[in-house]
């Protein structure tokens, strides 16, 4: 058992809402001695947080001016172009503010990430992006602090997400490689213990054309351009009669176009492949990759545009305004 399971609950900005009887915007109000809050209701909310004993963020304690508010950005690998593409539009959206980012890069490791969340409560304003760890754990290193969850629905209130609904984009994806004839699709699907929402999405695109897919057509992969090339070799070893596959995202994606290229395989006339993520890299291989694409920029100033009303106490965005879609960009691979 983890050592955070066994320590206290800290208490957040909505144990005080619920304690006061307002809502989060109006705590946040009081907090930051808004002049549109009455005196009673300012004076029942920081009577509130002082029987709760709840340690405010640095910008609602005041001990920051707009300008310096920082932002923590936790990234799982930088490495990886499309955490890098995130990260480019959150940190362009947070310069334009006048806010300063500091980015954790926990490299894909659980322990690393719960070192980050011992720290980052205490150092920033708020916080940005993709964790593994559970809500609950999130909720405790992180009192008072807004959080926006990137690529996932939270399920408790106090956090706000930004999940990527790509399911029209790979329904696109596999209804123009059925149009083109392909019959054996294959995925190359990421490396995780259970199959990815996207393995879903495209099983279920490819029942709606009558299309089976054979238990030995999804294949593995981590997420490393080596990753995509292995697993392309697995599927086209054990299935070579696939003509076409969909990648998890473009760094396997185009992985298994080195790897077509080794195989003496011309793309896309013998083997068409689709990526997801539509990352600029793609325009710098060669066939160029066709991807199932999101606004990496957007994605990442759309979490700071969340952010910025959640820490000033703005009305903040409703979740159906903050999910990104992803659509299908046809390029020369398929």
């Amino acid at each position: 058992m983890s050592s955070s399971s066994t320590e206290p609950r800290r208490v957040t900005i909505h144990d005080v809402a619920r304690s006061a009887g307002v809502s989060r915007q109006t705590v946040s109000r009081a907090l930051n001695d808004k002049a549109e809050i009455d005196g009673s209701t300012k004076q029942r909310v920081l009577d509130a947080a002082r029987e709760l004993g709840y340690r405010p963020s640095r910008f609602a304690r005041g001990l920051v001016r707009p300008d310096t508010t920082t932002i923590g950005l936790v990234v799982p690998d930088l490495l990886n172009p499309f955490f890098t593409e995130v990260a480019s539009g959150a940190l362009a959206a947070a310069r334009a503010r006048g806010w300063h980012v500091v980015v954790y890069d926990t490299a894909g490791d659980a322990e690393q990430e719960l070192a980050t969340l011992r720290v980052i409560g205490s150092q920033v304003d708020a916080v940005v992006g993709y964790f593994s760890r559970s809500e609950e754990d999130l909720d405790r290193f992180t009192p008072g602090v807004p959080v926006v969850l990137l690529g996932r629905e939270p399920r408790l209130p106090r956090f706000s997400g930004i999940p990527i609904d790509g399911e029209d984009g790979v329904r696109e994806a596999v209804a123009h490689l059925a149009g083109r004839g392909h019959r054996r699709i294959g995925m190359l699907d990421d490396d995780g213990r259970e199959p990815s929402v996207r393995q879903l999405w495209f099983r279920r695109a490819a029942a709606e054309h009558g299309l089976a897919v054979a238990p030995g057509w999804i294949a593995r992969a981590a997420q490393t351009v080596d990753g995509g090339g292995a697993a392309l070799a697995s599927l086209l070893a054990a299935h070579p009669d696939v003509t076409a596959v969909f990648a998890f995202n473009d760094v396997i994606a185009i992985g298994a176009l080195r790897e077509a290229r080794r195989f003496g395989l011309r793309v896309p006339d013998d083997l068409a492949v689709i990526g997801f993520d539509g990352l600029a890299l793609g325009t710098l291989v060669d066939p160029e990759l066709s991807s199932v694409a999101i606004d990496t920029r957007a994605f990442g100033a759309l979490a700071v545009e969340q952010t910025t009303r959640l820490v000033t106490g703005a009305a903040p965005l409703e979740p159906g305004e903050l999910v990104v879609r992803a659509r299908l960009h046809l390029r020369e691979s398929a």
